[in-house]
């Protein structure tokens, strides 16, 4: 099974590539924040635990986000694969998500991390904010966020370099040009469907 971890800053265009790559390879996305919002609507029991934490400001678990991922990888058995989007943001995370697929017999094939400089991103950022009223429409809060990301973030990504399974992509350029990026290195272990 194709496992991709999809890694990059806030504005590296994670969503959209992420969204070419279901198109093209027709695997399955997981982004841990769609999956809190459906558990939580469908008043499953992760679903209601989830809720319990949000409802009073704080963090969801790791248990209960990986007990979500689970749920989710069980009830596609027939996917070819699964991109990860948002998450593991914390080697704890990813430490987590790497014994979960073990269980699976199955493991992360690649992480490929979108490379983009904080000039692009704040710019990026900022056109994205002026369109859609996301909250991230300010340099001060853009800044933030940025460093927040590699803070934690490099953790994840030297996890996965350790492991030999890190490969940097050039996030800047045309969404098809970054796309063949992408899809060059996917190519390796799946072809489109």
């Amino acid at each position: 099974m194709f496992n991709l971890i999809l890694f990059g800053p806030p504005g590296s265009g994670k969503g959209t590539q992420s969204q070419k790559i279901v198109d093209s390879y027709k695997v399955e996305h997981i982004s841990t924040g769609d999956l809190l919002r459906s558990e939580v609507k469908n008043e499953t029991a992760l679903g209601l635990e989830a809720k319990e934490y949000m409802d009073n400001g704080s963090l969801v678990p790791d248990e209960v986000v990986i007990g979500m991922i689970s749920s989710k990888i069980d009830a596609t058995p027939d996917a070819r694969g699964f991109i990860f989007d948002g998450f593991p943001r914390t080697k704890e995370q990813a430490v987590a998500l790497d014994k979960l697929l073990q269980l699976k017999e199955t493991s992360i094939t690649t992480v490929l991390s979108l490379q983009v400089s904080e000039d692009e991103l704040t710019k990026r950022l900022l056109e994205r904010g002026a369109t859609s009223g996301r909250s991230d429409d300010n340099e001060e809060v853009i800044t933030k966020r940025i460093k927040e990301y590699h803070a934690k973030t490099a953790i994840v990504a030297s996890h996965y370099d350790a492991q030999g399974k890190l490969v940097n992509i050039k996030g800047e350029g045309s969404i098809d040009d970054i796309f063949k990026s992408l899809s060059a290195e996917i190519d390796k272990y799946l072809q489109p469907a």
